[in-house]
């Protein structure tokens, strides 16, 4: 596993799964063409690429290149890397056909080419481990998001929604994925913080 600084953008579920094989990191599916209309999707990126830079890894087809435009339009070059992926004719396992281009896609790659292809886009590599954060070195947990009422209560979704519209994150994140993007936007202090200054 490799510990990747940047946020890394892949367009779909099955891509997260491959590539979370390989980097532990910040790893964010927009949903294909979803992208184009999910202005909080967006909002979240362009914070996550302010805050730690940004790499787009999607598809080599006229689809993946799309997307890549759209991010590239939005978000300021100096906050942004490209990962490519070379041009290889086949189908996914799971597929029962061939895309309409015929190639293969990130999740259909070896993690050995998706490892050159975020060192070639200059990925900022931190260590290579395979642990999770923790309280020690200033990570937030699953038991902090407990113990601050956000899992595990009965009113806990409702709280969760809260803090994401205050903080500015997408409406639709799971447990998980907000554990994700507040590991990535904030400090365990930070985010201690802003929670004691919201309470009455």
């Amino acid at each position: 596993m490799i510990r990747v600084k940047e946020a890394i953008v892949v367009e779909g579920r099955y891509d997260k799964i491959k590539l979370s094989s390989l980097v532990e990191g910040v790893i964010i599916e927009v949903g294909g063409f979803g992208i184009f209309k999910d202005r909080e999707k967006l909002q979240y990126l362009r914070t996550l690429a302010r805050e730690r830079g940004l790499i787009v890894l999607t598809d080599s087809d006229g689809a993946g290149f799309l997307i890549r435009h759209k991010l590239s339009s939005c978000i300021p070059p100096d906050q942004l890397k490209h990962a490519y992926i070379p041009d290889i004719l086949g189908k996914e396992r799971r597929k029962a056909a061939p895309s309409k281009e015929g190639k293969l896609g990130v999740e259909g790659m070896e993690l050995s080419v998706l490892q050159r292809a975020l060192e070639r886009a200059g990925a900022t590599v931190e260590e290579s481990c395979g642990r999770t954060a923790s309280p020690a070195d200033g990570g937030i947990t699953k038991t902090d998001l407990f113990e601050w009422g956000l899992t595990g209560q009965p009113d806990s979704g409702a709280r969760r929604k809260e803090l994401q519209r205050r903080l500015g994150l997408p409406e639709r994140l799971s447990a998980n994925g907000l554990l994700q993007a507040l590991n990535a936007l904030y400090t365990r202090e930070e985010l201690c913080s802003l929670l004691k200054k919201e309470e009455p």
